[in-house]
């Protein structure tokens, strides 16, 4: 059987990603992760109300790019979405509780990943009476080593609001930099909004 190159080429170049997908990204079992004041773990249909009031509070959504839902209804499918890219691992989320407490009190993520250079997103959000506390910088630095030493992420990307400084700081605080060069993102694509990058 004689197969062209150019076909064989692409067939190794998916099975090769497709088995690098697989392997580092894994929601199987579920990877709970603790700090010294938080829990991470899954989130669950448990967390919608709350999650409900996270997403729809104004301070908390007013530097990020997304719809705000208007019924508990829109966040029982959120949630159902968010369980299905976990359970297909195509991303990461955790909810952030405090150990003292399993109430949801904000979120962080890895997604967006482009296996081809093993690059990622890291996404986060708090509740406003949790901020200034430094949790979020206890989370964050745990999901970033998570990201990089146990994912196998090369190049971790934030990508903020510029009014936003608490967000800008945390980034800055843990090692990123900003893309000025716009070598990650194009100008196009990150509009507005400023491109922070971190490589390991």
């Amino acid at each position: 059987m004689n197969f062209g190159g150019k076909w064989l080429h692409g067939y190794v170049k998916y099975f090769i990603c497709s088995y690098i997908y697989s392997m580092i990204i894994n929601n199987n079992p579920f990877p709970v992760l603790t700090t010294d004041r938080l829990l991470l773990r899954r989130l669950d249909m448990d967390d919608a109300d709350t999650l409900f009031q996270l997403r729809t509070n104004a301070e908390v959504n007013r530097y990020l790019i997304r719809p705000v839902p208007t019924s508990i209804d829109e966040v029982y499918a959120y949630v159902e979405k968010i369980e299905g890219l976990l359970s297909d691992n195509k991303s990461f989320y955790w909810v952030l509780c405090l150990k003292t407490d399993n109430k949801l009190i904000g979120t962080i993520c890895l997604w967006n990943f482009d296996v081809e250079k093993d690059m990622a997103d890291l996404g986060y959000e708090l509740s406003q009476e949790f901020q200034g506390m430094g949790l979020m910088q206890e989370a964050a630095e745990k999901i970033i080593d998570y990201g990089f030493d146990v994912v196998g992420i090369k190049t971790m990307l934030g990508v903020t609001d510029p009014g936003n400084e608490r967000s800008a700081h945390l980034l800055k605080r843990n090692g990123f930099k900003e893309d000025t060069e716009y070598s990650y993102v194009s100008k196009e694509d990150a509009g507005n909004e400023v491109v922070y990058f971190l490589v390991r």
